[in-house]
């Protein structure tokens, strides 16, 4: 696919290097030249100087046979606006808008423009890890019956297997992030202090899966 990315920040620039490694065709838009610096002289795609939302700038960038398009530069308004104009004069079919202002942020999503609120995810995130609690959704299949979630795991559970937390909880354990790294455990895993578990459940029971990782396996066990 090609790809064309508006803003050659610290996120446009690594966002377009691990699309490049995934083999997709990339170009990347900024109006200061210097910010190209960022993608390194491996970098293979285009380098297009100019204004994101600017028609002819986006078809240098190969815009009319772009499959996506994403606008990652330093300000909101920008951002939104080339958005639309890849959406709605060239019809890119995926189109996502970074925002920092998360009342903006949804607002354009009620027009049908997909956005990362930067600071709301970030505050999300953050409120995550200092008070961990229940279960957050990750995914959802079309049906909304089965979702990927983090649940909050009680440290009563920290020295069991992975195979005993999915036999008294019933869940399956999709993977863990541990020391920042995901890995995909075994049934013989054992979980271990400060690991993040991500499941998959029946929606219709997070609320039963959110109080058996609460307590400790005696507890779920009973």
């Amino acid at each position: 696919m090609h790809i064309v990315i508006m803003g050659c920040g610290r996120v446009g620039s690594a966002l377009a290097q691990t699309l490049e490694s995934q083999g997709h065709t990339i170009a990347v838009v900024d109006q200061d030249p210097t910010a190209f610096r960022r993608l390194g002289s491996s970098f293979g795609g285009r380098r297009v100087t100019g204004v994101g939302f600017d028609q002819d700038t986006l078809r240098e960038a190969g815009i009319e046979e772009a499959g996506a398009f994403a606008a990652v530069s330093s300000g909101d308004n920008s951002n939104i606006i080339a958005a639309r104009v890849a959406r709605e004069m060239f019809g890119v079919e995926n189109v996502a808008a970074r925002i920092y202002d998360p009342r903006r942020a949804e607002v354009y999503q009620r027009l049908g423009i997909p956005t990362v609120a930067t600071v709301r995810w970030t505050a999300d995130q953050m409120l995550r890890r200092l008070l961990p609690s229940g279960a957050e959704p990750l995914w959802r299949d079309p049906s909304g019956g089965v979702q990927l979630a983090e649940v909050h795991t009680s440290p009563a559970w920290v020295g069991h297997k992975i195979s005993t937390l999915q036999e008294e909880t019933g869940v399956r354990v999709a993977f863990l992030t541990r020391l920042g790294e995901a890995i995909l455990p075994t049934s013989q895993t054992v979980l271990q202090e400060g690991d993040l578990v991500h499941v998959m459940m029946r929606t219709d029971e997070v609320e039963k899966v959110e109080a058996a990782f609460a307590t400790g396996p005696e507890e779920a066990h009973a």
